[in-house]
This record gives structure tokens, sequence and C-alpha cells, in this order.
């Protein structure tokens, strides 16, 4: 079951599902605790992988990390996606619910790790729900853009064996706001510790055309280490999913620690395009 109600299509095409997600990585920095006001919220799983589990109830805890759009090795995304990407930023809150108890085989996707293997892992409990924020209220330079990342949430779960990628990177953040105050740096990725799948919530009515790239959206996230210490930086955070809107603006500071979200396909079902 899907919570699924198209309305009118956008005005422009929006990216292929390939070209999107193969190029969308985030660095997700932990960020100063903040609890929003008492929100439930019923999630669907989007992925064709999950299709079949079901609809889950699920409340919002603790933000825990803000997820901010990065090129690696200064392989920036092409022109067609980069608007988009670049304002794909992800508010993570502490979440608990089922466990999904999965084996899969994950794929990377981006270019710059396409030489990594495949990876078995087991999908395990339900840790993080990640939802589409603007920062400083800094607007994506296209409404098709906006409405777009406005759709984007990932439900994220624990995965084991907990791997490490042992590859050295350099990170450049994308979205203007925060490459401002943090510069390109040289990073080791390490353990995997999630990965994040697409969900829907209801009451979220996400048009066809955008689904059909939300759906393909699968992140393994590890942790990372950087011998370059990033100093505090405030934001101020608008949610602009649908379901969401009526939340306050929340202050958030980035701290030091983070870790690295980058696209993979699970079972061999790659994104098309």
């Amino acid at each position: 079951m899907l919570f699924l109600v198209t309305p009118p299509a956008t005005a422009a095409a929006v990216p292929s599902p390939k070209e999107y997600v193969s190029y969308l990585d985030l660095e997700c920095f932990a960020t100063d605790p903040y609890q929003p006001p008492a929100t439930r919220l019923t999630i669907q799983h989007l992925n064709p992988v999950f299709s079949g589990l079901p609809a889950e109830t699920v409340t919002l805890g603790p933000r825990e990390q803000l997820c901010t759009p990065v090129a690696k090795n200064r392989v920036i995304p092409p022109k067609t996606v980069l608007d988009y990407i670049s304002f794909t930023d992800l508010a993570c809150y502490r979440t608990t619910g089922a466990a999904i108890n999965k084996s899969l085989v994950l794929s990377h996707l981006n270019p710059v790790l396409a030489d990594l293997p495949r990876q078995q892992v087991n999908v395990t409990g339900l840790q993080q729900l990640c939802v589409p924020v603007l920062k400083n209220n800094a607007t994506p330079p296209t409404k098709e853009a906006l409405e777009f990342i406005s759709h984007i949430d990932l439900a994220c779960y624990a995965i084991t064996p907990n791997t490490p990628m042992n590859r050295a990177l350099n990170l450049t953040q994308l979205n203007p706001i925060v490459a401002r105050a943090i510069r390109p740096r040289d990073t080791r990725v390490t353990e995997a510790r999630q990965l994040c799948v697409p969900v829907q919530k209801k009451g979220d009515e996400i048009p066809k055309e955008l689904l059909e790239v939300i759906r393909w959206i699968d992140l393994e996230k590890y942790d990372i280490v950087s011998g370059t210490a990033i100093q505090n930086v405030p934001l101020t955070l608008q949610h602009i999913n649908p379901v969401l809107r009526g939340l306050p603006a929340e202050r958030a500071t980035l701290l030091g620690r983070s870790q690295l979200a980058v696209p993979v396909a699970k079972n061999g079902a790659f994104p098309p395009g």
C-alpha cells in the first residue's frame, strides 16, 4: 500500500533516477540536541526491494544530525542535477521501529567508488528518520528543485557487519551556506553503520514523476575521520516536507563528528536511466 495521491505534473522534467542518485553524497554532521514538538508519522517503504513491507507509525525523537551534500575527490555532479543535489539537506531524528531483518547485497553507484566490491549486509533495527529542510532560508534556484527535495524522506536502519571501506576521500561541500564555513578537507572512510532507504509519510502527496526518482534513493552511511576539525557552525533549519511544514524553525549547530552517506543499489536493482 502506498499513500500516493498524484496531483498534476510539475512544470519541468526532473533528473533521471540514475543521474540524481548516483551523485548524491551527504556528509552527516552531529548537531546539538533538539527535541521537536511531539510528532507521530506513518511511513511506507518506496523502494521496490522493500515495497512489500507494511506501513509503520513512528515518533520523531531528538535531532541527531544534519546531512549536507558533498562532492568526493572534486568530482562535481553534472549541471543537469547540481541544482537538485546541492540543496538536498536532511535533518535526522532518532526514531525506533520494527527491524527489517533482511539480507541484502549492496553495490556502490557513485563513479568515485565504482571499483569497490559488492557488500552483503543484514538490515536490522530502525534508528533514524531523515527529513528535508532548508538552511538559513536559502532556497534552491528553481521551484522544481524545491518541490522535488521537499518529498525526500529516508528511514535509516542499522546494518551488520560493520565492514570498513578504508578509503581516503577529499570532501567538498556543495551547498553555498555550508561551503563558506567548511572548506574542502581530506577524510578517511571507516566502518559502515546504516542503510538509509526512501519512505513516504502519510499525507504527503508525491507527484508520480518525482516518486519515480525518490524511490531509488538508497544511501549507505559510514563513519569518517578527518585531520581537519571544523568550527561549530550555527544554522537555522526550516522543514519543507508538506507533512512537517507546521513545525517551528530550529536552531542547529554543526559539531565536529560526522559520517558520509553514499549511494548504493540493493540486490542488483539499479536506478533506471
